[in-house]
């Protein structure tokens, strides 16, 4: 099977400094990937480039078997983006109409959305648990709420490929682990791929297949009962990084979930 995305021996240089140096790495269709590392990492900066944003220095950049150069079938991968919940508090849309906006497309801009347009709009939404909300103004909504909006957006389109630019930064803990629990179903149940940078170390360890760990160098690993989580992430962040568990959700036993120390 063709991978979902392919990167091979990728470097890049912004601003006259070397961001990432060689890259390598495969995230299969199916694969659930959590992308972590220290702030300017270079962890956007990858992401950019496998969007086909940022030229690359060096290496190559696949999507479902096509060059990213290349690439033109982008309904197969749906993007939110870092501050895609930063807009006024008076933004007058409501919920299941912002989500309509997903299902726009290049040739259907000015025509209203058909029927079979908003029976897609209201699965993304029963998929974010977003039903009892959909006619509230989206400006009205808690941080956790507009964030399953913007993913109910780039759901509705079905892509094979969902790319999330710490999607849950500034929401409580519960908040994060009950959004991560939700793509983790919309990763099982509708087999889309997901690459995610997060902070929260805890849940990628404890819910995603695999670990990419940015800080210009970049490791990749899967994420199984072997894997000396500790040990693999001294690689970005440093010797004097520890790993230490609490109570959390987990895949595998770990006897409670994982943190930064």
């Amino acid at each position: 099977m063709t991978a979902a995305i392919e990167i091979r021996d990728v470097s890049i240089v912004r601003g006259g400094e070397r961001i990432i140096e060689d890259a390598d790495f495969t995230v299969e269709v199916g694969d659930y990937v959590g992308v972590v590392g220290p702030n300017g990492g270079g962890k956007t900066t990858l992401v950019h480039a496998i969007l086909g944003l940022l030229p690359l220095e060096r290496g190559s950049i696949s999507i479902f078997g096509s060059p990213v150069g290349s690439f033109r079938d982008w309904k197969r991968v749906g993007y939110v983006s870092q501050d895609a919940t930063d807009f006024d508090e008076n933004f007058p849309m409501t919920v299941r109409e912002l989500v309509g906006l997903g299902r726009l497309r290049r040739e259907t801009l000015g025509r209203p959305l058909r029927p079979h347009d908003w029976e897609r709009v209201d699965e993304a939404l029963a998929l974010m648990r977003l039903e009892d909300i959909r006619d509230r103004r989206v400006g009205h909504l808690s941080g956790g709420q507009k964030q399953r909006v913007f993913v109910a957006k780039a759901l509705v389109r079905h892509p094979d490929l969902l790319i999330l630019d710490e999607p849950a930064a500034g929401v409580d803990l519960q908040t994060q682990e009950e959004f991560y629990g939700l793509l983790a179903e919309v990763n099982r149940e509708k087999g889309t791929t997901i690459l995610m940078i997060s902070h929260d170390l805890a849940t990628v360890f404890c819910q995603m297949s695999k670990v990419v760990c940015v800080n210009r160098h970049v490791h990749f690993a899967p994420i199984t009962p072997e894997l000396d989580e500790g040990e693999f992430l001294k690689k970005a962040y440093g010797d004097h990084f520890t790993f230490v568990f609490h109570e959390h959700t987990c895949q595998f036993d770990h006897g409670g979930g994982a943190d930064r120390g």
